[in-house]
């Protein structure tokens, strides 16, 4: 490895349409779950880091949002994040499905690519679901539409080739610092991610109406005194009433399963036992107005 210079660090950008396992990967890199997954697209909206860390080098992760064509504010400002993030990285791992193969989307991300000098390499994910015989002619046909640094597959659910992408991404990047401690595997504040993994649970338990119309806002976040208890309040924000019904479900069933499943990731996140209260809101058409997106973090002017 080309490494004996010294210790080398970067920040390396994964993009891709959504649902090529952008999140999945993430989480198998870092052994810890901090991005959350669903089968849903759009489900990734801020820049979760995700910070891998060796001897010899620190990568710092950056999982951007599905690069997508925009269809409302919410969209417009995750297109920015997404575009931004390509200009400030060392490295741009653009992620595609070996099982959907080339798509339209793919075209709108290969022409934004050409607008950067980063070097990129092509990650095939999900190999482990096609015939092998069918990688070659899949890495024949990107080749030609881009001069990729490296091309590499893998399957990040099983773990196939990912140490050896691991290492090719170490021998690309600068010599640097180490910008984190070693044992920090996300520069996100907890409240981020306990957000999240309440969002990821809503994902996965309700039908295809909720996915884009929903965000978590952290109410409260505390020890009290004499107990060894955390206590966590969050509201669920919704954009129509009746969203809220399927949410909370037939006598509270839905929202019941929700906090059950969420406790049980946030427990093992902070450690501690949890007490876990949601609630749901119903703010009209939050995603296109530019204040309700500010109070739920999505703020521009960080980018």
């Amino acid at each position: 490895m080309s490494n004996s210079q010294g210790y080398k660090s970067g920040f390396v950008s994964i993009i891709g349409r959504p649902n090529v396992g952008k999140s999945t990967f993430i989480n198998r890199v870092i052994g810890q779950k901090i991005a959350i997954m669903s089968d849903k697209p759009q489900t990734t909206r801020n820049k979760i880091q995700g910070v891998y860390t060796t001897n010899s080098s620190q990568t710092i992760f950056i999982d951007t949002p599905g690069i997508h064509k925009p269809k409302h504010k919410l969209g417009d400002f995750m297109m920015k994040v997404a575009h931004n993030t390509l200009k400030e990285v060392d490295l741009i791992l653009f992620m595609i499905n070996a099982e959907e193969g080339y798509g339209r989307g793919d075209e709108f991300i290969i022409e934004r690519l050409k607008q950067t000098n980063t070097p990129v390499f092509l990650i095939i994910n999900k190999i482990d679901q096609i015939h092998p015989d069918e990688i070659l002619p899949l890495i024949e046909q990107y080749k030609n539409l881009y001069p990729f640094r490296e091309i590499v597959p893998i399957s990040a659910l099983q773990g196939n080739n990912v140490e050896r992408l691991l290492k090719q991404i170490e021998e690309i990047l600068p010599e640097g610092p180490q910008y984190y401690p070693e044992d920090q595997v996300t520069d996100h504040p907890e409240r981020f991610i306990i957000t999240e993994l309440v969002r990821e649970k809503v994902l996965h338990l309700t039908r295809e109406e909720i996915p884009h119309s929903v965000a978590v806002v952290m109410d409260t976040l505390e020890r009290r005194e004499n107990n060894q208890a955390i206590f966590v309040g969050a509201t669920i924000i919704v954009e129509r009433d009746s969203q809220k019904g399927i949410i909370i479900g037939k006598k509270g069933s839905m929202l019941k399963e929700i906090g059950k499943r969420a406790r049980a990731d946030i427990e093992a996140l902070l450690g501690s036992k949890v007490f876990l209260e949601l609630w749901v809101k119903v703010q009209k058409d939050w995603r296109n107005k530019a204040s309700q997106l500010r109070d739920y973090g999505f703020r521009e002017d960080e980018y």
